[in-house]
């Protein structure tokens, strides 16, 4: 993905599937026709991407979160996104993580500190 800018979900995903790198799950969750793309260069989907952009021209005021590593870019995007004003819920149960106890500790400051709401369950 590096050096890649150009937002072209069909060919990223054609290049993915063509050289093996979990193919069948990525056609699982990939964009559909009308789904709008960016690539994440970071950690938080804020950084470096014209998100907050898009954000605020659909009048989105709440976002749920959920993906990979929750004690990284789970926990990164969420802390931006409150920085900027949205209402934040991270979906812990639908998020993965490397590390169980840096998840819980990151899900604990996310919620006391940073005021996201934690959704379990």
């Amino acid at each position: 993905m590096r050096d890649r800018w150009d937002s072209d979900a069909p060919g990223y995903l054609a290049e993915v599937r063509a050289t093996g790198l979990a193919g069948e799950l990525v056609s699982e969750v990939a964009p559909r026709e009308g789904d709008i793309f960016l690539f994440k260069p970071r950690y938080s989907a804020f950084d470096s991407t014209p998100l907050a952009i898009l954000l605020e021209q659909l009048r989105i005021e709440r976002l749920l979160l959920a993906g990979t590593a929750t004690e990284m870019c789970v926990t990164q995007t969420a802390i931006a996104a409150r920085e900027l004003g949205f209402k934040v819920t991270v979906l812990a149960d639908c998020s993965a993580t490397l590390d169980a106890e840096l998840e819980e500790i990151a899900l604990r400051c996310l919620e006391r500190v940073v005021g996201v709401h934690i959704g379990r369950g």
